[in-house]
């Protein structure tokens, strides 16, 4: 066996020692609890005629993968049936990432083959909940299908219509459906024009492509990458000060671009020599992607953040991004 080779063999198992160990990830402080965050109405004294894009909007990646092992557990556990989400939104999260199969032509939350026991109308469900209940808020939301009938995929079961028209059955069928405002390729809205609301960020097919007309009209196939950071392959533990370096770089072109103009940046990264957990909130001695964005944002005064969206974030991370809007 090569030297790389070895040493390759040598990450792998000290990753899979440590995503093994109970409570690894809840261990650092920097990923603490994100219940020990609460944060129920802070858009509620932002002004109506800000953009959604001017602002810091703490956010999480693949946001109810709960099930599958360390290496598809993504978020902290709080429920099934998108109890999460209810916990996460009374922390202060406000951008979503759903990713759904299409079963029955209805959605169920997927992360690659495995089912995250909870469905899309749980999601409009507890977001519609917490909405009526603190108005002044606004969930921002990508939705994206899961399944691509590939190898460690899901495969879509008994479904005619495409993802597009089943989330405009849910819009105009389902209870809760009111609270889905999608820009239908527009622009950025103001957070005055849809308080109250489920933004539709984003809709995209398994490929990654987004569906034209659909959502904020900035975000296309053509500009994903300009206005986007999504570099999810951590290849080791290693290569998370990397995957940093690409976030912090997102970061400093969000602060320098028109505000008029919304960023996503995805601070989340895994393989399966590093595991979720342990990207945002180090083992073994590395330190943690969310780490490294705490102390970034508390040593510069940013204007804005743009969305960034986590793996087990923080309280500190959630009310540190949430502060910038000040």
């Amino acid at each position: 066996m090569s030297g790389k080779a070895v040493r390759a063999a040598a990450v792998l198992a000290l990753a899979l020692s440590v995503a093994m160990v109970p409570g690894t990830a809840a261990a650092a402080p920097y990923c603490q609890s994100v219940k020990d965050a609460s944060n129920p109405d802070w858009m509620a004294g932002l002004p109506d005629d800000a953009s959604l894009a001017q602002l810091s909007i703490p956010g999480t990646h693949q946001t109810l993968s709960l099930h599958g092992g360390e290496l598809t557990r993504t978020q902290e556990n709080h429920g099934d049936s998108a109890e999460t989400l209810a916990v996460q939104l009374q922390s202060g999260i406000r951008a979503i990432d759903i990713r759904v199969r299409r079963y029955d032509d209805r959605f169920t939350l997927h992360h690659g083959p495995f089912y995250q026991n909870a469905n899309f109308s749980d999601v409009l469900q507890k977001a519609g909940d917490f909405l009526s209940a603190h108005p002044g808020e606004t969930v921002l939301m990508r939705l994206k299908a899961e399944c691509t009938g590939e190898v460690a995929s899901c495969t879509d079961e008994n479904s005619s219509l495409e993802v597009d028209q089943i989330l405009d059955w849910y819009r105009d069928n389902d209870p809760n459906g009111k609270y889905l405002h999608d820009p239908a390729g527009g622009g950025v809205p103001a957070l005055g024009e849809v308080r109250g609301k489920i933004v539709l960020a984003t809709l995209q097919g398994a490929g990654g492509g987004l569906y034209g007309g659909r959502g904020i009209g900035q975000f296309n196939n053509d500009t994903w990458g300009e206005y986007v950071q999504d570099e999810y392959t951590v290849p080791t533990l290693f290569d998370i000060d990397d995957k940093w370096n690409k976030a912090r770089a997102h970061l400093d072109k969000t602060a320098a671009a028109d505000r008029g103009e919304m960023f996503l940046n995805f601070t989340s990264g895994s393989s399966p020599a590093a595991f979720p957990n342990a990207v945002a909130c180090g083992a073994a001695g590395f330190r943690g992607v969310n780490d490294y964005a705490l102390e970034h944002l508390k040593s510069n005064d940013l204007p804005r953040t743009g969305v960034i969206m986590m793996d087990f974030p923080g309280a500190d991370l959630i009310n540190t991004i949430i502060a910038t809007n000040d």
